[in-house]
């Protein structure tokens, strides 16, 4: 059985399962600000799914989080101190995690307890099951910040429904497990005590039972339905890069780490204004 690389990892934890060593658990490790996504955290995640994609020993994945959360979202901090080629940068990182996730031939199964919002959400997504504790709560708030989510704004009408959808991205409300499940955003829902056996059933369960060229094309034939939409996910990194160079973006972030409440914005409208509305008649 071949081992997984010696990498010396301060933001994420990467370990056999005690079980079943086929099964690597690849969990988010900064518990003190609930496994908050930031440069390094990003980076050591895509190197541990790299190196578990490679190893053939490692037959299956689960990610989840130490502590009190799976994840809650990008970590505001740093993307207040980004300039634009920052801003593309840290969101190239975040999205190559997305698309491995997505890519690998290898089960991903997304071990839920606690917050799992914003870019967490989004990477859940990637994910190709999903088994939520009692305490999962999920959403989109990035729009309450000012932030775009984009990649929640191409795929959740296609995992939930166009008006599931809406409602969580305009209101970025959050949502219990139960509710998540009810929706379709998740698959299973436990006890928080049993998320972790639940997880290893499934991989194990899949590793057992299916035939590794027919998962392979199997789920590369599900991609087709989120492929589509993510067209424009270049599109979207760079209006989400700009919109966080915006005073509006960094004040309601300032707000937001200082538990303080947010000014209400102006909401815009595009009609173009009616003649009788201008202070005169056009000159001829």
């Amino acid at each position: 059985m071949g081992s997984v690389k010696e990498r010396i990892y301060r933001r994420v934890v990467v370990e056999r399962d005690q079980v079943d060593g086929r099964i690597l658990w690849i969990k988010l490790n900064y518990p003190e600000r609930l496994n908050v996504l930031h440069a390094e955290l990003m980076e050591e995640v895509y190197d541990a799914l790299v190196d578990a994609d490679e190893n053939d020993a490692v037959q299956a994945v689960i990610i989840a989080g130490v502590g009190k959360a799976f994840c809650a979202g990008a970590d505001v901090k740093e993307l207040m101190s980004v300039d634009l080629e920052g801003g593309l940068r840290w969101l190239q990182a975040y999205w190559r995690v997305f698309d491995l996730l997505r890519e690998t031939g290898k089960p991903v199964i997304a071990a839920v307890k606690g917050y799992c919002v914003a870019g967490g959400n989004e990477w859940v997504l990637a994910c190709d099951l999903v088994v939520a504790g009692k305490s999962a709560v999920f959403g989109q708030p990035e729009p309450i910040i000012g932030s775009t989510a984009f990649l929640a704004v191409l795929l959740l009408p296609i995992v939930v429904g166009e008006r599931r959808a809406r409602e969580m991205l305009l209101t970025g409300k959050l949502i219990s497990a139960d509710e998540a499940h009810r929706i379709g955003l998740v698959n299973r829902v436990v006890p928080d005590e049993e998320v972790e056996e639940e997880a290893r059933k499934l991989a194990i369960e899949i590793i057992d039972r299916v035939n590794p060229q027919a998962f392979r094309i199997v789920k590369s034939g599900l991609r087709f339905w989120t492929d589509l939409p993510l067209l424009l996910l270049r599109f979207g990194r760079d209006l989400t890069a700009w919109a966080w160079l915006s005073d509006m973006f960094r004040e309601r972030c300032k707000a937001f780490l200082e538990k303080r409440s947010m000014k209400p914005g102006k909401f815009m409208g595009v009609a173009p204004r009616r003649f009788k509305e201008l202070e005169g008649p056009p000159d001829d």
